[in-house]
């Protein structure tokens, strides 16, 4: 998809990583240039420390993506950073539920900021799992993600990162139906494990939707990242040198990660900024 428009685009990524090594900032980074140089669009991009130095966008931002991060995402209930955090994301709920503001703002979360706003609306329950989840996974849609402008091109399942040691499970329907919300995709069905299976995406509205995965997540940074000494001994440590082995292999397939990596955030941004041109 190409546009045409002369309007600059501003987009504010919310760093929550607190400062952690990672691979999601440079991820974001590099789908949001590419998908600027493909469709020659004057994009600002401006990153904000929210966990660190309490920084967040105003509202003069078009498009909002907050990232995943270390720790857990109910421990921080109440410190200084949090409440900020909710004070930004409650202005830009406020801007979009005013009729009188027609350029509504797009805001998209990673696993630690979508677990946070699930815990803020109460969408089901928030909490640690027995185990760490890392790997490559497949996600499996419900009906309603079979219809989300964010999977068009993806086949059912498809295949995402999944590096997280908490989950959303449980989900309170009766919340999500009056909040008009909707789940999008579910994480894999492990009949031979007595876990109910997590929550992975929501459209919370028309405009704020949210992963439990990391849909940024690129092949060639993924591998590099796996294969450094440390991080291999890591994960053999922790997961076994045949879930190492099996997470190369499935980076390489072009179908799986890459394929999720040029679809989700695109997709999204070309939802975003469709609504702009109009506007």
């Amino acid at each position: 998809m190409r546009f045409t428009m002369n309007k600059q685009i501003r987009i504010a990524i919310l760093d929550l990583y607190e400062g952690a090594e990672n691979q999601g900032m440079r991820c974001i980074r590099e789908i949001i240039n590419q998908w600027g140089e493909t469709n020659n669009f004057d994009v600002l991009v401006d990153e904000f420390n929210v966990r660190q130095k309490l920084e967040t966008p105003d509202l003069s931002y078009d498009i909002f993506i907050s990232t995943g991060g270390p720790g857990s995402p109910l421990e921080s209930e109440g410190s200084d950073w949090d409440n900020n955090y909710f004070k930004w994301f409650d202005a830009v709920e406020k801007w979009n539920n005013d009729f009188a503001n027609t350029n509504k703002k797009y805001a998209f979360l990673i696993c630690h900021s979508f677990q946070l706003v699930c815990r803020h609306f109460n969408i089901g329950k928030v909490c640690k799992r027995n185990s760490t989840s890392f790997g490559v996974f497949p996600i499996h849609m419900l009906q309603d993600g079979k219809d989300e402008i964010i999977f068009d091109g993806l086949n059912d399942p498809f295949y995402s990162v999944d590096s997280r040691d908490y989950q959303v499970i449980e989900p309170n329907h009766n919340c999500i139906r009056e909040m008009g919300a909707k789940i999008l995709s579910i994480e894999k069905n492990r009949p031979h494990v007595p876990y109910e299976r997590a929550v992975m995406s929501i459209r919370f509205n028309d405009y704020v939707i949210g992963t439990q995965f990391h849909p940024e997540a690129d092949a060639v940074g993924m591998s590099m990242y796996l294969q450094r000494a440390d991080k291999k001994k890591n994960v053999i440590e922790n997961h076994g040198e045949a879930k190492w082995k099996s997470m190369l292999e499935q980076l390489q397939d072009p179908d799986k990660i890459m394929f999720t990596y040029n679809h989700i955030l695109p997709n999204f941004l070309n939802q975003a900024v469709g609504e702009l041109i109009e506007y």
